[in-house]
């Protein structure tokens, strides 16, 4: 059972005005208490939360059976009992010393026993007195008590000014509270005793056990009307702050309820105008595009409290503006809609050779990709990466990636971009922000699993608004992208189903940890036989559909197209032979227009008259070389070529000068091969003394073009040793490799542009490094036929391979 506690807190003004009901009956009470014998011998009732003051009536709830033995042997000897406050609320079966030894004797007036056993009693206090001793703590406490006297109060200025006080305290808290009255201010004006007022008012205000037991053991009437008068100054502070506080949400709700009716009256006004449905309709529709639109929970939580504020706000207001732009993305952006994948290897070999010609490596690798994905869709491939010349296919290579596992295609163009807000989108605080341009690529694809190609990736900038590459890094980590955070959206938005394929023309401007993120794929640029193959299949048949014709319309030979390849054009990709070829179906096309009929054919001697004279003329090999010229390989952007090098050595003091715009490394090979022969002199047959007496004059033609790069090692040095011994080199061989100090050949890249270059001078035989022999494989078998190639590992094995069998001329010379 719960410890015996009041039913009710009776309220300040409630008492007092019970004390108006009948001064004269009032008057009889007080006659009473005066005469009544209180015994020396009283059981003791032990309450938890609440101290009891003379003249104090309240309802009390007894449970435990040691208080309703102790009620029983009160009722039994005149109804008087001692009532004790606990010290600690929480004790549930209290001893002696759990007790204060000052309480309150109080007269049962009434008793009422409930039906679940506790007992209900109407006690009345009558005076305070203290504990002597316990007789007795079982089955109840028993305690000698002693009444305390009531000393008598001082009638003097200081005492009246304390009732004055008190009772201007108490009415001001009445007064805040709302509920003062003539009646109760009257009775509290009739109490002139300074003990009996404190008593009254104590009872009725709101205060902890312990501050109550302090007053109720103060017997001086003055003193304890001043502990009174120091919680009824709490008292006035706290109801004075509640009432603020209360004044306060009055005018707030009151705010509230004007604002209310006046958007009523303005939706009032609308629906008269006819404007007020189609607001709702599109808050409505928004709310039904929210749901639809499937968003993850955290971004629900955040569209609802911006659609509560949309609520709220002037539908003509800039910010209701923002915050309609800001839903309107959340609603349209794919959330869960994806695509399925058509992970069908066999017909994703069919659309990658219906779209490219050769390339072998890199779709077999695109093929892998896609297998893997087919085995494990969860799989979080790499990002490839595709580099290459321009004009090679790579974006076109993504698009048929996509086509091939049937999925929405988008292209963004970083190059020269330099503000990062361009990835990661702008804050909603600034005017005119939007999300970034990886959001809008998916917004556009309609799904959450497209094929984004981020095209030119080496061609990022960065200054003072930020480094996009950086936001990139996020971009394209599998590991990270799954909670991409854009400016604008400020919720997270996976992008692993996202596959990211870049392209970039160089690597060495791409930042090394985005690098590292990718996986590269290089693309070679095209040989001869594969652009006339791919002009044939994909680019003449797009021309001659382009401008009006229809594929019987024209002729075109192989032998035509070959030689628009060779004199028109000159680059790695096919962007220049398609402009070519567009041009040449116009002018048939204008020919057609003009009422010209039948088949036009197109050959090699047409191609001359339809695009002028060609502005590429390639030099014919020469059936001999003079000393002093060799034949090298170089790899350019428009793919191979041979280069002549050529070296005279005149009289002078052994300077060495090196023409045709070379670079740095250039000239390093140089020297270096200058150096080896030096000191191979003897053994090379060349005159020791050459650096003293002979001026070297190293140039290679085209001088206009830069050039640059180690590949031309052994050249160099074989055209210098030509140039001193007066032995010429082979004219059916060309060369390539990086010479080093001690006369070693290195590795070199481009192998199979150069070799292809080779061929088309219709060169028999081609030195390589024996490193290099590994990059044969991608050399078209029927091309090796027709050239034989020499790896070698040093200068030595050269000698008997590059130079002219020695005759008596020139051993003359």
């Amino acid at each position: 059972m719960s410890e015996s506690k009041h039913e009710s807190e009776l309220s300040f003004e409630t008492l007092l005005d019970n004390l108006t009901r009948d001064d004269e009956e009032q008057a009889r009470e007080d006659d009473g208490e005066k005469t009544q014998t209180i015994p020396s011998l009283l059981p003791v009732l032990p309450v938890r939360d609440v101290v009891i003051f003379n003249y104090m009536i309240l309802p009390l709830f007894i449970g435990r059976e040691k208080s309703v033995q102790a009620v029983n042997a009160a009722l039994r000897e005149g109804r008087h009992i001692l009532i004790c406050t606990q010290r600690d609320e929480t004790v549930e079966e209290p001893s002696e010393a759990d007790l204060y030894q000052t309480g309150t004797v109080a007269q049962i007036m009434r008793m009422l026993k409930m039906p679940d056993g506790r007992i209900k009693l109407l006690i009345q206090g009558v005076t305070r007195a203290r504990v002597l001793e316990f007789e007795r703590t079982s089955p109840y406490f028993e305690a000698r008590i002693e009444p305390l006297t009531e000393k008598e109060a001082p009638d003097d200025a200081v005492t009246e000014a304390l009732l004055r006080a008190v009772r201007e305290q108490s009415e001001k808290v009445l007064s805040l509270r709302g509920i003062a009255s003539a009646d109760v201010v009257s009775v509290l004006q009739g109490v002139d005793d300074p003990g009996r007022l404190a008593d009254l008012i104590a009872a009725n205000i709101r205060m902890k056990p312990v501050d109550a037991q302090r007053i109720l053991e103060e017997d001086d009437p003055v003193k304890r009307l001043e502990l009174v008068n120091a919680h009824l100054q709490r008292e006035v502070e706290v109801a004075t702050v509640q009432a603020r506080i209360q004044s306060s949400a009055r005018e707030g709700m009151e705010k509230a309820q004007k604002d209310y009716f006046l958007r009523e009256q303005l939706k009032a006004i609308r629906h008269e105008l006819g404007e007020t449905e189609g607001e709702d309709d599109d808050l409505d529709e928004l709310r039904q595009s929210l749901k639809r639109a499937g968003l993850p929970k955290d971004v629900q939580k955040e569209a609802d409290k911006q659609l509560r504020r949309l609520a709220g706000m002037h539908a003509d207001s800039s910010e209701a503006n923002v915050v309609r732009a800001y839903l309107d993305w959340l609603a349209e952006l794919p959330w869960r809609k994806t695509s399925r994948d058509m992970l069908d290897i066999a017909r994703a070999k069919e659309i990658l050779d219906e779209d490219h010609y050769g390339l072998d490596k890199i779709k077999d690798r695109i093929l892998e990709f896609l297998s893997v994905r087919k085995l494990n869709p969860q799989s979080k491939g790499p990002i490839l990466c595709f580099a290459g010349p321009p004009g090679v296919g790579k974006t076109s290579l993504g698009r048929s990636i996509a086509r091939a596992m049937g999925r929405k295609f988008q292209r963004l163009s970083l190059g020269g971009m330099r503000d990062e807000a361009e990835i990661r989108g702008h804050r909603r605080t600034y005017i005119g922000a939007m999300p970034g341009r990886i959001i809008q690529a998916l917004k556009q694809a309609g799904t959450r699993n497209p094929v984004i190609v981020l095209d030119e990736v080496d061609k990022l900038g960065s200054d003072f608004r930020g480094d996009p590459s950086s936001a990139l890094l996020e971009v394209l980590d599998p590991e990270q992208n799954n909670t991409f955070s854009d400016h604008y959206l400020n919720v997270p938005f996976d992008l692993s189903k996202v596959m990211f394929l870049c392209t970039a023309n160089h690597l060495d401007t791409i930042p090394a940890a985005l690098r590292d993120r990718m996986e590269i794929i290089s693309l070679p640029g095209y040989t001869l036989q594969e652009k006339t193959a791919i002009a044939r299949r994909h680019l003449l048949p797009k021309k001659i559909a382009e401008n009006g014709l229809k594929p019987e319309d024209i002729q075109m030979d192989d032998a035509a197209i070959e030689q628009v390849i060779r004199g028109y054009t000159r680059e790695a990709g096919l962007r220049n032979l398609e402009r070519e070829l567009g041009a040449i179906c116009r002018k048939l096309a204008r020919k057609r227009a003009e009422g010209q009929e039948g088949v036009f054919t197109v050959d090699a001697a047409a191609v001359g008259k339809l695009l002028g004279a060609p502005r590429y003329v390639e030099d014919e090999r020469e059936k001999t070389l003079i000393p002093g010229m060799a034949l090298g390989l170089a790899w350019t952007a428009a793919g191979g070529e041979v280069l002549t090098v050529e070296v005279n050595a005149v009289k002078g003091k052994g300077t060495l000068l090196l023409t045709g715009q070379l670079g740095d490394v250039m000239k390093e090979s140089a020297q270096a091969a200058l150096s080896y022969i030096r000191s191979r002199a003897e053994t090379l047959g060349v005159p020791a003394d050459f650096h003293d007496t002979l001026d070297l004059h190293v140039h290679v033609p085209d001088g206009a073009t830069p050039k640059d790069g180690p590949s031309a090692g052994v050249t160099l040095t074989t055209a210098l040793i030509s140039a001193l011994t007066g032995r010429p080199v082979r004219a059916d061989l060309c060369m390539t490799g990086e010479i080093t100090l001690r006369g070693r050949v290195l590795p070199v890249g481009g192998i199979k542009e150069k070799i292809l270059a080779g061929v088309a001078r219709d060169l028999k035989h081609v030195i390589i490094p024996a490193q290099n022999t590994k990059d044969l494989e991608d050399v078209p078998k029927d091309l090796l036929q027709r050239i034989t190639v020499h790896p070698v590992r040093h200068y030595d094995e050269i000698l008997e391979l590059a130079f002219e069998p020695a005759t008596e001329k020139t051993e003359e010379k």
